[in-house]
């Protein structure tokens, strides 16, 4: 059993925004600082010029001026914008059709009962579509682009907005008002599903009756894969093999593979384990602090043993994995792929490197924490499907450092380090990432969630929501946004274009926030509108043109008048910086899921959380919504759910 003295972090108290993280390393805005400070910055220098030189000089010459018509460069995006605003329900730029596909209580498999709220049931909910849609991803079946699988995650569920008499509800507080078995059917909304889709004319459809159809809970046996499994601190008394496991949780964002499996990662998964005083006798309680373990925001232990860390000391390592999927077998086993690393995982951005090694960029999203990458030891096999079903159980896991002169490093995450000495094996070093990622230096984040790769130019994006934790001691004219409410995105080249690599550069793509304010610092090009500007960047998707498209989490509608959405970023040339607004979700909703089909004419997002409300004062519940997005009717909850966006007469999405 590994010692505590690889977890000498502190004890802090956890919050799902209270930082965990409390090693020394250096945090992404110390970087940018001292990057800026070898540019002889002027101290006083206003704070949109000094964000402004932290930004490529090309991108800074485009955000001098707006990109103008006779530069003769063609913009990467053509459409209406949408106007920014908030109502109740979406919008999507003139000439697309946006339609429902599929909402949360939706019949997914044979015999699904009708969707009826007011009666909460697991058995029904376990043949539904379940709650709070993020990640999508398409699938095509004989190599068509009207006809697929769709892939989609279930990250958590606002018992609040689904279920009558919990008004006030908070994850916080008044769980005990939850009955046993709103709880299990909580459950069953998490995990994800599969469902078969199908373009007819310009519509798409759900396949009923598909062969193909599967819901994955919180329940369904998975098997635990790579050089953690069978590890000591993967043994419970319900698996003393430390191999097999029920469900997965918090399931956010994700990727597909070239050879048609989906990968969906676990993101908050500490929110489920409960029972502080065991969490202080624990023998590792140190550790479990590091990942924010011992809150239970969720009353699942009511239901459920392995949720109390009193009786099941070791189940929470079993949670916070990628897990790769077959959909093509709706009888496969789940299969978590240990060698990526247990952390609150965002995004399993991916591409098959120069060598035919297979690379998964990855985000653990939390104030402070850090941006990880894994590349097989195997090549992947095109002509093989099945050789490469299991190269994901080796390879090796790195932690990216970046260096205030624009260079970077990925440091290995393996047990010849020295700095990791005190882990016991491989096993130990991957179910305590972020303590081995403490020692090896890694900088520390400001929120990375979603990292994709860029198929046409090799770059990778790593999305960086917010770090409104930054104390203003940290203020300075080359950092002047101590309490980084708005986020930003990096921009990352591997060195020789090889993502096996060590070496990278790094610039930043654009700050974000209101351009028309000084003091916030963003670095819109010019050319961006008032509608077209954005915060809290969270999900991303690269379409098969190399373009880049940003879903935000976190505009506050009842302060800022504007909802979450779907934005086009350009990102080469005088547009460089330049967004522009394509889809807007209705009130209280968040933006998740972009995901294109092969030949860029659909477009399929997720509408997460519609209803919710940010204002203490206006609690939202399934009694009172912001919204009753998507059905509109009385005595009906708000549904999270899946929307197909094509274009009006046929063609591209976006051109």
């Amino acid at each position: 059993m590994p010692s505590n003295s690889h977890g000498a972090n502190p004890p802090i108290d956890i919050d799902e925004d209270t930082p965990a993280n409390a090693s020394l390393n250096s945090t992404i805005g110390d970087v940018i600082a001292e990057r800026l400070s070898r540019r002889d910055l002027i101290r006083s220098a206003l704070a949109v010029s000094v964000m402004t030189s932290t930004i490529a000089p090309l991108a800074i010459a485009a955000a001098a001026r707006p990109a103008r018509a006779e530069d003769g460069v063609k913009p990467s995006f053509v459409f209406a914008e949408v106007e920014a605003g908030s109502d109740t329900t979406h919008h999507v730029a003139d000439g697309y059709h946006a339609d429902i596909l599929i909402r949360w209580g939706d019949p997914v498999l044979a015999g699904a009962p009708e969707f009826n709220p007011a009666q909460p049931s697991a058995t029904a909910q376990e043949k539904q579509f379940g709650y709070n849609n993020d990640f999508i991803g398409f699938i095509p079946l004989d190599g068509r682009a009207d006809h697929g699988l769709l892939v989609v995650n279930h990250e958590y569920t606002n018992d609040d907005l689904m279920y009558f008499g919990l008004l006030g509800w908070t994850r916080k507080g008044k769980l005990d008002s939850m009955s046993d078995e709103q709880i299990r059917s909580s459950m069953a909304a998490h995990g994800g599903t599969v469902i078969e889709v199908k373009r007819i004319g310009e519509r798409w459809h759900v396949v009923d009756t598909s062969n193909y159809a599967r819901r994955i809970t919180a329940q369904t046996p998975m098997q635990i894969t790579g050089p953690a499994a069978g590890h000591p601190l993967m043994q419970t008394i319900g698996d003393p093999s430390g191999t097999r496991v029920l469900g997965m949780l918090n399931n956010c964002a994700g990727g597909v593979t070239p050879w048609g499996t989906w990968l969906t990662c676990e993101e908050n998964f500490n929110f489920y384990f409960a029972n502080k005083e065991a969490l202080k006798k624990h023998k590792l309680s140190t550790q479990l602090r590091r990942y924010g373990v011992g809150e239970g925001f969720y009353p699942w232990s009511r239901v459920d043993t392995r949720f109390d860390i009193g009786q099941e000391p070791n189940e929470c390592n079993r949670f916070g994995w990628v897990v790769e999927i077959d959909p093509l077998d709706p009888n496969s086993t789940p299969k978590k792929r240990t060698a990526l690393g247990r952390f609150k995982h965002e995004g399993a951005g991916n591409i098959v490197n120069t060598d035919g090694r297979f690379v998964i960029y990855q985000g653990d999203d939390q104030r402070f924490d850090y941006v990880y990458k894994f590349v097989t030891e195997g090549k992947v096999d095109p002509a093989n499907r099945a050789a490469n079903m299991d190269i994901l159980d080796t390879g090796t896991l790195y932690v990216a450092r970046f260096d205030a002169n624009g260079r970077g490093e990925w440091l290995p995450l393996v047990t010849s380090d020295p700095k990791l000495s005190s882990f016991t094996d491989q096993g130990d070093i991957l179910i305590h990432s972020r303590l081995a990622a403490d020692a090896l230096g890694a900088t520390k984040m400001d929120r990375p969630e979603d990292v994709e790769v860029n198929p046409k130019t090799g770059k990778v994006y790593v999305i960086l929501t917010n770090n409104d934790k930054r104390s203003a001691k940290e203020a300075d004219a080359a950092n002047p946004r101590p309490e980084n409410r708005f986020g930003h995105i990096i921009e990352i080249l591997p060195d020789q274009g090889d993502h096996a690599t060590t070496g990278f550069a790094w610039e930043i793509l654009v700050k974000c926030g209101d351009p028309s304010i000084a003091e916030v610092g963003a670095t819109f090009n010019a050319a961006t509108s008032r509608n077209g500007w954005f915060g809290m960047p969270d999900n991303c998707a690269v379409d098969a043109d190399g373009r880049l498209w940003v879903a935000t989490d976190g505009n506050n509608f009842e302060v800022t008048g504007r909802t979450d959405g779907l934005f086009a970023l350009e990102t080469e040339g005088a547009r460089r910086g330049t967004s522009r607004l394509f889809f807007r979700c209705p009130t209280g909703a968040e933006m998740c899921g972009p995901y294109f089909t092969p030949d860029l004419e659909t477009l399929f997002v997720a509408v997460q959380h519609p209803g919710e409300s940010e204002d203490p004062a206006k609690p939202a519940s399934t009694e009172n919504p912001t919204t009753r997005w998507p059905d509109f009717k009385d005595g009906q909850p708000p549904r999270p759910s899946v929307v197909a966006i094509t274009k009006i007469g046929g063609g591209k999405i976006g051109v």
